[in-house]
Parts: C-alpha cells; structure tokens; sequence
C-alpha cells in the first residue's frame, strides 16, 4: 500500500457508513436531500432578498394589477412610468394606460419587464426562454429588469425544472445581478447586466 492509499483509507474510515450510503444515493437520484423550511414562496423570497441574488420582492393576486405592480416600483425607484414591454400577449393585453412603453430597448434603457417561465426556490433562479415573444437582449441592456413570475412556475430545485423547458430551442437563468471585483478589487455591481433585480410574483 503506497502513502496515497493510505492516506484515502484513513478518510474513507472517518466517514459514517450511513452517510457514504446517503452521499451514493444522491448521485444515483435516488435520494433527495430534505427539504429546508418555510414554504415554496418563503423560501425563493429568502434567496431573493439573500447576498447572492440581492433582489427586490412584490406579489400581486393576478396578472390585471402588474401595471400597478410596475408603477409602484417604479415610483420607488424615482424612475418615470417608463420601460421596454416584450410582444408577450399575457403582458401586452393589460392596461398600460399612462406609461410610455417602448417596443425596442435602447442601450440606455431605463426599465424592461420580462416572463419568467420558472422560479427555483433552492437557488432564487429565474428561467426565461427565447423567442419572438421574449427576446432576450433587453434583459441585459436595461438598468432596471422588472420579472414577472407565476406563482404555480415556482419550483423547489433545480431537477424540478419542467421537462419541457429543459427541451426548449433556447434559455437562460438569472441569479441576481452580475458583479465584478476585476477592477482594483472594488466591487462593482451589474457590471455585465442589470444593476436591479425585481421580481413580481401572481398568485
């Protein structure tokens, strides 16, 4: 026995049998770790809100009071009632009446609201697709990404993304706003995106 098997041996021997069973099971699939705490909705809320993603909540009973939702936050931000809407027909029928909606984003672009098609509680992750409904580099251009999600989109972790958005032509997560230290080691927020996260979950 050469100074390396020792040396696997001895920490093969510090492991519980029960755990080294558990450890395999969850490779296998076979076994899924607990499940943490609080609800499916108290538990993304608390990634949302957690350091890693640094996003901002609000939740609404059904898809007719998101303009409301949008103003709201948009007020807060002292922002004018302003933002690219995507040619999504779920969010287009609603009554926008008083904002200035724009059908291109600019690079400047203030404000641009996007469909979640999932929400993954574990990690605080939003799931979009692409296509000529929702394109996705309004997502990355504007200041401010305004996500509207459904609550029954909400899953518990990442296996539970649906099967058929697994099988899309093409999509993309999001966990929070992007962030660099690359220059002098100060931390610079949105640095390849947005530098605001906020997610408005019907339902």
């Amino acid at each position: 026995m050469n100074a390396r098997d020792t040396i696997l041996g001895k920490l093969r021997a510090t492991v519980p049998v029960d755990l080294t069973a558990r450890a395999a099971a969850l490779v296998a699939g076979s076994e899924r770790p607990p499940e943490p705490a609080g609800s499916l909705v108290e538990r993304f809320v608390a990634r949302l809100a957690g350091p890693s993603v640094s996003a901002t909540f609000d939740r609404i009973d059904a898809a007719d009071a998101l303009p409301d939702a949008v103003r709201r936050y948009l007020a807060a931000q002292a922002l004018p009632a302003a933002l690219y809407l995507p040619p999504d027909p779920h969010v287009a029928a609603l009554d926008w009446h008083g904002f200035q909606i724009d059908q291109e984003a600019a690079p400047d672009q203030g404000a641009a609201l996007a469909v979640a098609k999932a929400g993954v509680a574990e990690s605080g992750s939003l799931v979009f697709e692409t296509g000529p409904q929702a394109p996705m580099l309004p997502n990355f251009l504007t200041l401010h990404h305004i996500v509207v999600l459904a609550q029954a989109d909400l899953v518990a972790t990442l296996e539970d993304i649906p099967a058929d958005l697994a099988g899309h032509r093409a999509h993309y997560w999001v966990t929070g706003v992007s962030g660099t230290t690359d220059i002098e080691g100060q931390y610079v927020r949105g640095a390849h995106g947005p530098r605001f996260l906020h997610v408005v979950l019907i339902g």
